[in-house]
């Protein structure tokens, strides 16, 4: 039986703050109080984990256990097909320190080379955990292909290189509330609003 969210008030386990706006836009219709890990000046945990999942709810455990609030973390990244799943849950960390995702995407297409198969897909894990340890997490991707060079100024990370299957735009291109219906992340929310805010 998957627990029902009650609370008050909840922390977005993350201190990107592209994540953050998505987050808090997507639990807007339930009037959550939202506060991300950043202003509650929590720390970031070593990402550990071997899977995104396990990596989601590392992050949300530890948010929780430092502030006494329930907390909501998600583990994303970018896996493509010709890598073999890679850079996958160190999508971040191909970014280096700086958070370069310039780098990143010229990374990914460094290593892609001349291979014709561009397959990739974005995968999102959530994770909801309570003070009491209950930790609640659901998973979704979005499947597409890579393009070279990167377009678009929107969203974040690996989205201007990344065309959704069925789409002509990158994720960088398409409009934001677009996105918000379709993306991996909205995917996982999908499925989390399911199991843990409406009112089952």
């Amino acid at each position: 039986m998957v627990r029902h969210f009650t609370a008050a008030r909840l922390v977005v386990a993350s201190h990107n703050g592209g994540k953050v706006r998505e987050i808090a836009d997507l639990l807007a219709p339930f009037a959550i109080d939202i506060v991300s890990a950043a202003q509650l000046d929590l720390p970031e945990p070593e990402e550990t984990g071997d899977t995104f999942t396990a990596n989601a709810v590392l992050k949300a455990a530890a948010a929780t256990q430092a502030s006494g609030l329930p907390a909501l973390a998600d583990d994303s990244g970018l896996a493509v097909v010709a890598l073999n799943g890679a850079p996958g849950i160190y999508s971040a960390r191909w970014a280096g320190p700086g958070r370069d995702f310039q780098m990143a995407m010229a990374l990914v297409q460094e290593k892609l080379g001349e291979n014709a198969d561009r397959r990739a897909y974005f995968v999102s894990a959530l994770a909801l955990a309570w003070p009491d340890g209950h930790v609640e997490h659901f998973e979704g991707q979005v499947h597409g292909k890579l393009i070279w060079p990167p377009r678009g100024e929107d969203g974040f990370g690996y989205d201007p290189m990344f065309i959704p299957d069925g789409y002509g735009q990158t994720f960088g291109e398409m409009p934001y509330d677009e996105k918000q219906r379709m993306s991996h992340r909205a995917v996982a929310f999908q499925k989390l609003i399911d199991g843990c805010f409406s009112g089952s």
